[in-house]
């Protein structure tokens, strides 16, 4: 496998670098001015200050500064305002929040308020949410529900991602990066015609990083945090007439590499601050659920999928068709209890019993189809409606050092209709409204269970029969906005949204003699008044939001207590209202300065809901110092309490100065910033488990030759070398996981048009 990696790396490089190609010899103008975005938030090209969302863009040196180190998709997390994500299960399984609303279920079948789409796809499964990101065009980040066009489950909002596409004219690129703790990126594409009517593109994305922590336990050096990832991208686009467009695109990626580091006792009861049980490159691991010595948290996954895009262009009206099918499979280890041993001969501190569990995903396989027909009338009023069909199946075995294996088996069906229309009152005034109904239906059955179990052969526990669990709901969301233009770079925006995030059902507790659970649709209505503006003499553009919404029946995980059960809930209701900000200032041909910041309130209102926090049970008190009023059982109740992992400030800044160098070159400094204000880990409040006052920064030194269209740049991640908690584990002892540390390295890059 590794030798393949290489030579398919080897080639793409070949390939895009010895291209015939002729090189620009004239110096690329640089204007000062605000540059035109474009996005397709309502599935319309159109430019994001003429949309009544509040849509946030990450595109070129921006996009690519912060993936230079070799991160994954949770990079983005804190890099736009309202925008957060994080992990238990490493590069794979990220969760994703918007203005709050997430899910920080672990399990593999969780379903998420907020939609990755990735080039007009839905990637519902969170593996499939962790596709590599390279050779992006543009991502944009759709907050506030988007129902009426995308379907359940969008109800935080979007975050899409499109890929460059391919085009008749030639051009390629190469990239490479070799930073510390041995970390390689190699990154490529090649595009152009292929002939009269049919265009090409392939692009690709190495990333590789070697074992830098070492296992006390083992006494084994260098033993686990690296990675080894391949993913690819081919795409055809056909052309035989003016009208009709074929877009082709396969992809497929290969990820070899460790799973969350979790580090047993970082915190010290009463404190939320590291103590000196953490060492970053340090861990104390005892697993062995694969029987070859000890496992350090292995992980590897593999995915392949093609879509199939269809545009026609009968003049006034246009039709899209777009058929995609995605497969996936994989395992994931954890020794969650994040240390060795267990009582008097643990390490580092006291952890109560041993935890390791191993899930294996097998089989997933998600189709998807949607049909949609869209006027392009130079009237006042267009509109669009469309048809849309998902199904998806998958089963997950769990494995559990007592339990043993358990296999659980998933199925979902989902179909809707959908239509939007826009009308335009006036110059100044437009109205756009939208409907779609969707049903949804989702069954779990349960398969082996406790085969070659410890506790099944002691008598501990014992195969329990249940019966298949079928849910079915339909509903109805809608949507009604409306834009109104001041003047022409000014404009205001209202907009009100329905949506619901469509019942799940939770089959995990199984594996440890629990019952699934099930949690019903939750509905959500937001309202959001904004304005957005491009100011100075187009240098300033300013754009900020607004924001209210209420979920009735909102989901959550209740995760923890003594056995670490997990058990899907519905409070009452969810509420939460703020704003966010969007700059980005022109200062001169030689600066650019962006920001932004979001405030985010959020509230969970149920008088009556409780769960057990931190290690507890009916007969034994929490291990962390909860804050929540208690109940006589060793309960908690979370009512006022805020969102898990909702941060409730971010703050974004970034920097870009150049002068010239010669006639044909600058010289460059770029570096940005983030920070993340308080933020809850679980539903229950407590000292140890809530952060304050992270930030990570990066910089990024350089010169870029324009004659020549090369960059050769010096670049930091997480430069003031932040170790930031992300995560927690809270049932056996108190369990931390923490950002990746600073990486330092040199990147060139480049380009043949």
């Amino acid at each position: 496998m590794k030798s393949y990696k290489l030579a398919t790396i080897a080639l793409c490089v070949a390939t895009a670098l010895q291209a015939n190609t002729a090189i620009a010899q004239e110096t690329a103008e640089k204007e000062a001015g605000l540059e035109k975005i474009t996005v397709t938030a309502q599935k319309r090209v159109q430019s994001i200050q003429d949309v009544p969302i509040s849509i946030a863009t990450l595109s070129g040196e921006k996009f690519e500064s912060i993936f230079s180190g070799g991160d994954d998709i949770l990079a983005l997390a804190v890099r736009v305002p309202g925008l957060y994500a994080e992990s238990s299960n490493g590069r794979v399984a990220p969760r994703f929040y918007i203005r709050g609303l997430g899910n920080t279920d672990f399990d593999l079948a969780a379903s998420q308020p907020v939609s990755i789409i990735m080039d007009d796809v839905v990637k519902e499964n969170v593996i499939l949410k962790s596709f590599p990101l390279f050779d992006v065009q543009q991502v944009e980040v759709i907050r506030g529900p988007q129902g009426t066009l995308f379907g359940r489950n969008t109800t935080a909002g979007i975050i899409k991602f499109d890929s460059v596409k391919p085009t008749e004219d030639f051009d390629a690129y190469g990239k490479v990066s070799l930073a510390t703790y041995g970390t390689v990126n190699i990154e490529g594409a090649v595009g152009g015609g292929l002939s009269d009517n049919l265009a090409g593109r392939f692009s690709f994305l190495s990333q590789q990083r070697d074992d830098y922590i070492d296992n006390a336990f083992s006494g084994e050096d260098d033993a686990i945090g690296g990675y080894d990832e391949l993913a690819w991208r081919g795409q055809l686009l056909f052309t035989p007439t003016d009208d009709l467009d074929v877009l082709l695109n396969v992809h497929g990626r290969d990820l070899e590499g460790t799973a969350s580091i979790f580090r047993a006792n970082i915190f010290t009861k009463g404190s939320n601050k590291l103590n000196e049980n953490y060492d970053r490159e340090t861990v104390y691991y005892d697993a062995n659920l694969l029987g070859n010595g000890f496992d350090n948290n292995p992980q590897a996954y593999e995915n392949f999928g093609y879509s199939v895009k269809v545009d026609y262009d009968f003049g006034d009206l246009t039709f899209t068709s777009i058929t995609a099918n995605e497969e996936a499979e994989g395992n994931s280890l954890g020794d969650i209890d994040g240390g060795s041993g267990s009582g008097a001969t643990s390490n580092p501190g006291f952890i109560p019993f041993t935890a390791v569990t191993q899930d294996n995903m097998d089989d997933l396989e998600q189709f998807t189809q949607e049909f949609r027909l869209a006027s392009n009338y130079k009237d006042a009023f267009n509109w669009q409606v469309g048809a849309f069909y998902y199904d998806s199946s998958f089963n997950v075995t769990s494995i559990d050092g007592f339990f043993g294996a358990t296999t659980v088996f998933h199925d979902n069906q989902t179909w809707a209709v959908f239509g939007q229309g826009t009308y335009d009152v006036s110059d100044k005034l437009t109205i756009t409204g939208g409907l779609r109904y969707t049903d949804d239906e989702k069954s779990l059955r349960v398969g082996d269970q406790n085969v070659d179990g410890f506790a099944l052969v002691i008598g501990a526990a014992s195969v329990q029969d249940y019966d298949p669990i079928n849910v079915d709901d339909g509903q109805v969301g809608y949507e009604l906005s409306a834009n109104y233009k001041l003047d022409e770079n000014t404009s205001l925006f209202a907009r009100y949204a329905n949506g619901f995030r469509a019942q799940s059902i939770q089959g995990r507790d199984v594996a440890f003699e629990g019952s699934p659970s099930v949690a019903e649709a939750e509905t959500i209505n937001s309202v959001e008044f904004g304005f957005k503006s491009d100011l100075l003499e187009n240098s300033l553009r300013l754009n900020a939001a607004l924001f209210y919404y209420t979920v009735d029946d909102m989901q959550f995980s209740a995760i923890g207590g003594g056995a670490n059960n997990i058990a899907l809930i519905n409070a009452d209701q969810g509420t939460a209202y703020g704003f966010e900000v969007d700059a980005t200032y022109v200062v001169n041909d030689n600066l650019l300065l962006t920001a932004g910041y979001s405030f985010n309130k959020t509230k969970i209102e149920d008088n009556s809901l409780s769960l057990f926090p931190c290690g507890a049970s009916v007969d034994f008190g929490p291990n962390c110092t909860v804050t929540d009023q208690m109940t006589s059982d060793n309960r908690a109740l979370i009512d006022g309490n805020p969102f898990p992992q909702a941060p409730e400030t971010i703050l974004n800044l970034t920097a870009r100065y150049s002068f010239p160098v010669g006639d044909d070159g600058e010289m460059f400094a770029y570096t940005d910033w983030a920070f993340q204000g308080k933020t809850n880990l679980y539903l229950y409040e407590s000292v140890e488990f809530q952060t304050d006052n992270n930030f990570e920064a990066g910089l990024r030194v350089g010169y870029e030759n324009f004659a020549h269209n090369y960059t050769v740049a010096l670049f930091v991640r997480n430069l003031t070398d932040e170790d930031n908690v992300k995560g927690a584990i809270d049932f056996n002892n108190l369990t931390g996981i923490v950002n990746e540390p600073r990486v330092v390295g040199i990147e060139g890059k480049i380009s043949f048009f």
